[in-house]
Formats: structure tokens, C-alpha cells, sequence
């Protein structure tokens, strides 16, 4: 019977780790479970040959993937977690592989199998510049962005989501958002200043003075120079990327 450590702050998510276990096509025993990197540190010393470590990403004193970055861990690593696919398309290597909350019993025995796989090859393969890159990453993901603006008019203040803007321009010292209605609201900011309270997953700063909203796209076309133009929707004017901006924003709208 092969050997785990679980690491998970969760109590619900650990029973559920040791049902999901017990129907597995593999059996295993449980030689520990840590709820804090503390605790996961501790095992790790404890039980150096262990077969296999399952962890979510977020324990209760933070990101799991610091014990991986400092540790020299052999060990095939599972992780847990709730972020999204694109996120961790770096788990694309030798040691590592991940499971989408919620997951299923068929999506855990298919992380088992590359487990299986990496079993009798046991070496310290996993990336750690990697480990890090993706700890601030996500870390930079779970951030709190800005969700609305409070904008005065003559007649009091508006407030204005930031679901409802498809588009933010520069206009000098400050920025017009435009909501659905192409209606302009003056925002005491600068464009850099917009581009930091944000969510980068929603916007995206097609140029020096213009940031659009992926939900507002309604069509996109070819320009020169390797440049787009972007339709938003309710909005009459066409905004267009800068050629130095056009790569990183196809990239983007790939997520």
C-alpha cells in the first residue's frame, strides 16, 4: 500500500479527500495531514519517504507552493484547488499534476494515473522558479480589485460598477468611463492608476490611453501595421491596438 500526506486547512475537503481515496483505484494509507504550512513543513521532515502528496493551494498561513519552492522534495505532488485551468497550465511537468474544485472521483483517478506514471521514476524534478512564478501569479489573481467607482455629479454622487464600463480614455489628468449607454463619467484618476484597481482578467489596456472590457467585445478586425480594431458594444467609437500592445492582447483574449 503505497504512502500520502494530505495537506488541506479544510475539514469538509479532507473528508472528502479520504472518500474519494477509499474509491480510488489505488489504495492508500494516510500517514499525516497538516492544515498550515507549518504543519505541512513538519511532515515533510517526518515522512521523507512518502509516495505521494496531495495539497490545496490556499492553507490557513498561506500559499502551499512556498513548501515546494524551499523544500528538496522528490515526491509526485497533486494539487487542489479552486483557480482556473489557464492559470495553472504550468503544471504541465514531471511531478506535478492539479484537481479543479470540485472534482470528480473520474478526475481523481485520472491525476492517480499520472501519479502512477511518475511512481517508479522518482527524482526532485519539479521546477522551482516555476513553483514561484505561479505562487505570484496566483497571488496576484486572488487580489481585491476595484468593483465600483463613486463619481460626483451636479446632482449628487453616481455610483458606477465596473461591470457596467466597457471602456476607460485618458482625457489629460483624468479618465472618462463610458458605461453602456456610451454615457461619459470623469474618474479623478490616470490611465496607469485604472490600470492597477482593475481586474486584468476582465480589462485590458489596448493602448497608451484606452483600456476595453473582454464582455463588451462585439467584433474585431484586422488594421495596419499589426494593429486591431475593436467594436465595443454600445459604444460608437472603434478603438484600435497599438502595435506594440496587439501581441499581448491576443494572448489575452486566448485565456
Amino acid at each position: 500500500m503505497k504512502k500520502l500526506l494530505i495537506f488541506e486547512d479544510e475539514i469538509p475537503a479532507f473528508h472528502k479527500l479520504e472518500s474519494t481515496l477509499k474509491n480510488s483505484n489505488t489504495p492508500f494509507e494516510i500517514l499525516g495531514w497538516a492544515k498550515s504550512i507549518d504543519e505541512a513543513k513538519t511532515l515533510i521532515k517526518e515522512h521523507k519517504d512518502v509516495d505521494l502528496i496531495l495539497s490545496d493551494i490556499e492553507l490557513l498561513d498561506g500559499n502551499s507552493l512556498s513548501i515546494f519552492e524551499n523544500e528538496s522534495i522528490s515526491t509526485p505532488i497533486i494539487f487542489i484547488t479552486a483557480f482556473d485551468q489557464y492559470l495553472l497550465r504550468a503544471f504541465k511537468t514531471n511531478g506535478i499534476a492539479y484537481l479543479l474544485k470540485p472534482y470528480s472521483l473520474e478526475d481523481f483517478n485520472m491525476a492517480l494515473e499520472k501519479f502512477q506514471l511518475l511512481f517508479n521514476t522518482k527524482q526532485e524534478s519539479i521546477d522551482r522558479q516555476l513553483l514561484t512564478e505561479l505562487r505570484t501569479a496566483i497571488e496576484k489573481r486572488s487580489k481585491r480589485y476595484k468593483q465600483r467607482f463613486t463619481i460626483k455629479k451636479k446632482n449628487g454622487i453616481h455610483i458606477l460598477g465596473t461591470e457596467e464600463i466597457p471602456l476607460f480614455k485618458a482625457n489629460g489628468d483624468f479618465v472618462l468611463a463610458f458605461d453602456s449607454e456610451c454615457r461619459k463619467h470623469v474618474i479623478n484618476a490616470g490611465i496607469s492608476q485604472i490600470v492597477e484597481m482593475i481586474d486584468p482578467g476582465k480589462f485590458f489596456r489596448i493602448n497608451r490611453s484606452e483600456i476595453i472590457q473582454y464582455s463588451f467585445i462585439d467584433k474585431i478586425e484586422s488594421y495596419f501595421k499589426n494593429r486591431l480594431i475593436v467594436k465595443l458594444k454600445g459604444i460608437d467609437d472603434q478603438c484600435i491596438t497599438s502595435t506594440s500592445k496587439t501581441p499581448d492582447f491576443r494572448k489575452w483574449l486566448d485565456q
